[in-house]
């Protein structure tokens, strides 16, 4: 029996708790643009129901008996490929498992946090309604990272100088000088900015910071993972951090990250959320680009990867009025053109370039 066509976005809910399933479903159906097409108990069964049904977005379970989520994902992926979110407990182990199923495929994840708590109840009703409604809005083609198969140890990373990645910096970025370099993103970065890091060899000789919308317990497992896969030397970031050469730090989530002068030396320092509250995203791009420029002198790269929204923005303009070189990525490669889409339209962008060939352009800075 064919499906009748509908305007509303077609939600099959994959979990083998029931409270997590009533749950999910007590908030989407509350939404007049969602229609719950169905249920899984596990993995199984998601896969049958995912073919069968044909929903526009799945939520899927990470642990489950018969066939775990990574597994469901990778069949969904080979036999009705859907836009797919993850949802994760908020551990060490979800974590890794969450950064393997969007290597896979996956959109994106949502903090499984459903306690008693009003509060953490609220923030997971708002979590899992945003991320469906941008999981529709997602390039559901967008590349898998090639360094999550190409790279296996950080001596196979950097390949730097082949005929895809000649050795001169762009016309557009040709006599630029710089000494570190900002990264954020959002939606789709977990993946997006492996493939950038994993093309920057270990001799990079600035300090490379980075901020990345993600839980608490997600940016440590994060970094190391990066660090496994990427010649850089990759850890989460903690206060009094110095930015050296071939270092990569990830803002720390649950928090906001600045950067300060100190001495000759351009310094981490974390802080509250409640010091900011002006910030939406946590950690945000925006505080943090903006006071990398300030303790920098404008003298950096400033790098806007894939996400929704438009956060980074107001850090790149302080960023160009100070002096210094941007890049963003471009519409066809972003899983959500919404942050380098406003540095575009605000004229913010230096270069507009592939996700592919981004960490590739900042490589060669090192000249």
């Amino acid at each position: 029996m064919l499906t009748p066509p509908s305007s509303k976005t077609r939600v099959l809910i994959v979990d083998d708790s029931s409270f997590m399933r009533m749950a999910i479903r007590s908030v989407l159906s509350k939404e007049a643009t969602i229609d719950i097409v169905g249920t899984a108990v596990d993995g199984i069964d998601g896969v049958e129901k995912a073919i069968l049904l044909k929903p526009d977005v799945i939520t899927m379970d990470v642990e489950m008996p018969r066939m775990d989520g990574i597994a469901a994902l990778k069949q969904i992926m080979a036999k009705a490929p859907t836009k797919v979110l993850m949802v994760s407990t908020l551990t060490n182990d979800g974590a890794k498992s969450t950064f393997e199923a969007l290597e896979a495929g996956a959109v994106d994840y949502i903090p499984k946090n459903v306690t008693d708590s009003p509060e953490a109840q609220g923030i997971f009703r708002e979590e899992l309604l945003r991320k469906v409604k941008d999981a529709v809005r997602t390039r559901f083609n967008r590349p898998v990272s090639p360094s999550a198969s190409v790279i296996a140890s950080p001596a196979a990373a950097p390949r730097l100088h082949s005929s895809s990645a000649p050795a001169r910096l762009s016309s557009k970025l040709s006599g630029k000088k710089i000494s570190y370099v900002g990264i954020g993103a959002s939606t789709g970065g977990p993946v997006a900015l492996q493939e950038v890091l994993s093309r920057i060899p270990a001799t990079f000789p600035y300090g490379i910071m980075v901020g990345i919308h993600m839980p608490k317990a997600f940016t440590g497992p994060y970094a190391e993972r990066l660090n496994a896969k990427c010649s850089l030397n990759i850890r989460e970031a903690v206060d009094g951090d110095i930015l050296k050469p071939g270092l990569a730090l990830i803002a720390p989530g649950g928090m906001h990250t600045t950067l300060v002068k100190r001495g000759g030396n351009v310094v981490v320092k974390v802080c509250p959320t409640s010091i900011y509250p002006q910030y939406v995203y946590i950690p945000s791009v925006d505080l943090l680009m903006s006071s990398m420029a300030e303790a920098t002198a404008g003298s950096m790269l400033g790098v806007i990867l894939t996400g929704m929204g438009n956060d980074g923005f107001k850090g790149m303009q302080l960023l160009k009025q100070s002096g210094g070189v941007t890049i963003v990525q471009d519409e066809a490669s972003s899983t959500i053109y919404g942050m380098p889409k406003a540095c575009v339209e605000g004229g913010l962008a230096d270069e507009v370039l592939p996700l592919g060939q981004i960490g590739f352009e900042i490589a060669k800075f090192a000249g």
